[in-house]
């Protein structure tokens, strides 16, 4: 054995031989005294393995966070579309009960009818709706928008579908009087306007009282298809033309390119 390791082992021996012959109290102080100076470091230790035990405990696989990540945006789209889904339902709903209610208030019977073609140019102003024959609906009636202003009238009638043709088309004339003090009347027809909301009021007398906002209605006169004071739009302006009389443009009450939903007039 070297001298050194000889000399360290004589050491610990000696060490070892006078604790154990220490009275009992002074050995519990001297044991006392060397667990203090180890007690941080054990300490240290031990949170530093909760800390690494916390660390793996929270460590998530990369694909598992994208699988859930993806699963959260899929589920945030699905309530998102919900949320739309029942605003549209809502709108409609309000929209069909505000139609409803209109309808209860008027002595003429109507039905109504959902928009399901459409002219796609602005040459021939004609739509379809999904009424015909087997409803009973009849030729040449009134065709109103949802809150009751003239759209047109009823031009042919199949089994299922009919065409309507709208107000502006030449084809669809409308006896009309002016909401003024002289209550003048005229005939509503071809617009002559790339305008769908624009139609002109022409058979006029020459000193017509037209001024700009006053409403125009229809007349019922003439063997008119249509009831009378439906409405039909306002007065835009009027300008007197040779030959022809007073001749006044109207902005229509109901907007033909947005209709959906229309009611039919099935009895006068």
């Amino acid at each position: 054995m070297k001298r050194p390791t000889y000399i360290a082992a004589c050491l610990v021996l000696a060490l070892t031989l006078i604790v154990l012959n220490l009275p009992s109290h002074t050995r519990a102080r001297l044991k006392l005294g060397i667990g203090g100076l180890f007690l941080p470091l054990l300490g240290l230790a031990g949170t530093s393995q909760q800390l690494a035990g916390a660390a793996l405990d929270r460590v998530v696989p990369r694909r598992e966070l994208l699988r859930q990540n993806e699963a959260l945006r899929q589920e945030n789209q699905e309530l998102r579309l919900r949320a739309n889904q029942a605003e549209t339902a809502e709108r409609e709903n309000a929209r069909l009960r505000q139609m409803l209610g209109w309808q209860a208030q008027q002595p003429l019977k109507f039905k109504l009818a959902r928009v399901v073609l459409r002219d796609p140019s602005n040459w021939w102003r004609s739509l379809q709706i999904d009424l015909g024959s087997r409803d009973s609906l009849p030729i040449n009636a009134a065709v109103l928008s949802a809150d009751g202003a003239l759209v047109g009238r009823v031009s042919a009638v199949g089994l299922a579908t009919s065409q309507v043709v709208l107000l502006g088309d030449p084809a669809c004339h409308v006896g009309a009087v002016v909401e003024n003090g002289t209550r003048d009347t005229g005939v509503i027809g071809a617009s002559g306007s790339p305008d769908s909301g624009l139609v002109e009021l022409g058979r006029l007398s020459s000193n017509a009282d037209l001024k700009p906002g006053q409403l125009v209605r229809t007349s019922g006169l003439g063997g008119s298809f249509f009831p009378k004071d439906i409405l039909i739009g306002q007065i835009v302006d009027a300008q007197l033309e040779y030959g022809y009389g007073t001749v006044a443009r109207v902005r229509l009450a109901a907007n033909l390119d947005a209709l959906e939903d229309v009611w039919v007039v099935m009895q006068r």
